[in-house]
């Protein structure tokens, strides 16, 4: 980002945590709110030896698009939400002083270009409510798809529907993403790690809660066969977040204290499904299916493809493959941590890359954007 686009007089985010209103267990994950953003701005943990896997496809050009770029529509709904543009600033952070000035620069954006937006796992509000400001960002994007966030694994750790609804309020919420991150919490020094039977405790939830589910891994992936397995379980959405970006095992070993915990996380650090894989093989195992009951297809599941997407051109690419939303973080908070100047300018370019995309393949809309023969792969 050009040093033009920075807000001098915005307020300079040095990290400093929200003092909780007592001692508990939310002080040390308040903590690690802080660790994660400071390291994900300072330190290189990207994936080094794996990539999203969208080198592999390239459009076709079309010389004589028989369009006219200013009238093309870049709307679509997403769960029954109507978007302007399918980019979605994904889930981040909250719960410190610098995430509150970066959730309410995101939602700003949101609102301003018509973007969804996630926040990071609320876990941290539910255990303090003093930080849920942080998190709240309604007021900003009044009109934007917005997602609250609690990992998965929560459900084995005494929360329940009380909690994910709290989650939910907090932020008024269209839906609640379950993260799911095992990885991460097997490389975290404080992490936990109980998986188990957590497939019935989400489809109680799926039930249950007002809003739709949605699952989502950190950057590791969901494979076909687990997407179908969440579906059945009543999840309403996949977002895949595949390898390829930031790498969260990478992410943990920077912020480990003993060794065995930073060797665990360089050797996992490029572990997982490339983005593009997932993406593929998810619609193809839903595009294909037949119900137990019915001769007729599955109706398709609405996908968000994230995991390392960086530009415009990737997010066409991930629409052409089928998504129907297109997950970003590290751009997005590299521009909040500057100003709103700063995402502005992201915002501007990601969304003319995404049109002349469609302009140069002569697609007028997203829908005609996945076409036969718009996108085409290369050997590996």
């Amino acid at each position: 980002m050009s040093s033009s686009s920075v807000n001098a007089d915005a307020p300079t985010l040095v990290e400093q945590p929200v003092q909780p209103t007592s001692q508990s267990v939310s002080q040390q994950t308040q903590g690690r709110k802080a660790d994660h953003l400071r390291i994900c701005l300072d330190e290189d943990v990207q994936s080094h030896r794996i990539t999203n896997g969208f080198e592999r496809y390239r459009f076709t050009h079309c010389c004589l698009p028989e369009l006219n770029r200013d009238e093309i529509d870049l709307g679509s709904t997403f769960l029954g939400k109507a978007i302007a543009t399918p980019l979605l600033i994904s889930s981040m952070t909250g719960g410190t002083e610098q995430a509150q000035i970066i959730n309410q620069r995101l939602a700003k954006t949101a609102q301003r270009f018509g973007l969804a937006m996630g926040v990071g796992s609320q876990r941290v509000a539910v255990e303090n409510p003093a930080l849920t400001p942080t998190f709240s960002v309604r007021q900003y994007a009044p009109d934007a798809l917005l997602f609250a966030n609690l990992g998965a694994v929560q459900l084995n750790y005494d929360y329940g529907i009380e909690q994910c609804q709290k989650a939910v309020d907090a932020l008024e919420a269209d839906a609640l993403i379950l993260h799911l991150n095992p990885l991460q919490e097997a490389v975290q020094t404080e992490g936990d790690v109980n998986f188990k039977g957590l497939f019935t405790k989400i489809e109680r939830l799926a039930k249950m809660l007002p809003v739709p589910v949605v699952a989502k891994e950190v950057g590791n992936g969901i494979s076909a066969s687990m997407a179908r397995r969440l579906i059945d379980a009543g999840v309403a959405a996949i977002d895949v977040a595949g390898a390829g970006g930031t790498s969260w095992a990478r992410v943990e070993s920077e912020r480990a204290q003993d060794a065995k915990q930073r060797r665990l996380g360089n050797t996992f650090a490029d572990w997982g499904i490339p983005t593009a894989e997932c993406l593929t093989s998810i619609r193809s195992e839903f595009k294909t299916r037949i119900s137990s009951d019915s001769s007729e297809l599955q109706a398709t599941v609405p996908l968000i493809a994230s995991g390392g997407l960086r530009n415009g051109l990737d997010a066409a690419k991930a629409i052409a493959l089928g998504a129907d939303l297109v997950g970003m973080a590290l751009p997005f908070l590299q521009a909040a941590s500057q100003s709103e100047a700063a995402l502005a300018e992201l915002s501007e370019a990601l969304i003319a890359e995404l049109t002349t995309v469609l302009f140069c393949t002569g697609s007028e809309s997203l829908r005609a954007l996945r076409q036969p023969g718009v996108i085409t792969s290369r050997p590996l």
